[in-house]
């Protein structure tokens, strides 16, 4: 045992002393020709790894990649297209330059790690962590303003004149913007991920400051989120939801709930479960579970009114349901200031938006279902922006009647 340790330690030692002392008998130019060769060697080395990570067949030896990325890619046209150029996964993932290559290796070395945790080991994980991983790129490619797509496609070689007529106007004006790619085009080469769990940050920034509005009762406030509304005191029985940014009177304040009454209009057919804001105007301000919508107790008919454009007669109820507290605001413009910002800087990337007042309340709707697939809004912020365009629409230009404020109190801007 004891020569054992003896070995060790006399091992240890030389290898001290070959890394501290001087040599004695090994020449400069001897040192200096081995450390350049070893260094040579070691570059060598380092790029030729270097390469092997970035070729595809690197790539799609994780089956993460293999088994969820790639079939969608072999349906894109950057797979196969009458040319036969194809882009290569490290053509659109990796920097060309050599200082933003190793940047991204080694921000790449976390997304090893995720493999190697079982992150997005199956295809329900994979799905689920998808609009993470879409987003990291999307800021990365907007960040570089789309450096990598830029290696085959400059606006500089652009023939526009061989673009269709529509292409040709977004086009044109992305180039003289020198706007980035990925502005506009998502989902190109492989599938976009369900925006339904997002959630726009923005949101909590409303409820915030909503956690700070004094409420009392016989005053008129505005949703600051989406938000469930209930029977009873005791939020156990769920009879719907409201909107964003509508409108409720507090009838009563208990503790940590409050009682509201909604003013609203719905049609009178069906179930009746959509409430509107405005007669005769499709203002989606709060949806009624099917059970309830038809409950006398719950929902009180006001009045009965025939709208001479569609026919359609329309009745003014009230209903009377609570709420948790902390989820009101006392002005509806700052939840306008975020509806407004969101339609700018998402509706505004691949041509100038419409202005809120070039359509009227009953025309947004089609409009913007047109033109939200082409953004990565979420649901609660999609809701909130197309509210924001009718309220905003050619219908309350006039200044008959502001917007946000509850139908009853000024004059309506439909007659």
């Amino acid at each position: 045992m004891k020569t054992i340790y003896t070995l060790i330690m006399n091992f240890l030692k030389w290898t001290y002393d070959i890394f501290t002392r001087p040599a004695a008998k090994i020449g400069l130019g001897v040192l200096v020709a081995g450390g350049f060769i070893a260094g040579a060697l070691f570059w060598h080395m380092f790029n030729y790894g270097l390469e092997k990570t970035n070729e595809e067949q690197f790539c799609l030896s994780c089956h993460t990649m293999e088994d969820n990325l790639l079939p969608e890619l072999q349906k894109t046209v950057h797979w196969q297209n009458r040319t036969g150029v194809r882009a290569r996964c490290p053509d659109c993932h990796v920097p060309h330059e050599w200082t933003d290559k190793i940047a991204r290796k080694m921000q790449a070395s976390r997304e090893v790690l995720a493999h190697v945790m079982g992150t997005i080991g199956t295809r329900e994980k994979f799905k689920e962590h998808r609009i993470v991983l879409a987003q990291r790129e999307w800021a990365r490619f907007k960040a570089n303003n789309s450096k990598e797509c830029r290696n085959c496609h400059d606006y500089n070689s652009m023939d526009f004149s061989k673009m269709r007529v529509t292409s040709q106007m977004i086009m044109r004006s992305a180039a003289e913007r020198n706007a980035s790619c990925v502005d506009c085009h998502r989902g190109i080469a492989h599938s976009l991920p369900d925006l339904q769990g997002a959630r726009n940050p923005a949101f909590d920034t409303l409820l915030s400051e909503a956690h700070g509005v004094s409420v009392s009762a016989g005053n008129v406030y505005y949703s600051a989120s989406p938000m469930e509304i209930y029977a009873d005191e005791t939020l156990s029985k769920k009879i719907g939801s409201v909107e964003v940014a509508t409108p409720m009177r507090v009838v009563e304040v208990k503790g940590n709930v409050q009682k509201v009454e909604l003013d609203l209009w719905r049609k009178n057919k069906g179930f009746g479960r959509v409430l509107n804001s405005h007669f005769g105007m499709n203002i989606t301000s709060a949806i009624l579970e099917k059970d309830f919508s038809r409950d006398e107790q719950i929902v009180h008919v006001l009045e009965n009114k025939v709208d001479d454009l569609t026919g359609l007669e329309w009745q003014k109820v009230a209903v009377e349901v609570w709420v948790e507290s902390g989820s009101m605001l006392s002005s509806p413009e700052t939840i306008w200031n975020v509806a407004r910002t969101s339609y700018q800087s998402s509706c505004s990337v691949c041509h100038r938006q419409p202005v809120e007042s070039g359509h009227d309340v009953n025309q947004w709707p089609g409009l913007f279902a047109g033109m939200v697939g082409f953004t990565n809004m979420d649901a609660d912020t999609s809701k909130l922006v197309l509210k924001y365009l009718q309220m905003h629409s050619s219908d309350f230009a006039t200044g008959s009647q502001a917007p946000g404020s509850p139908e009853g109190t000024v004059q309506s801007a439909r007659p």
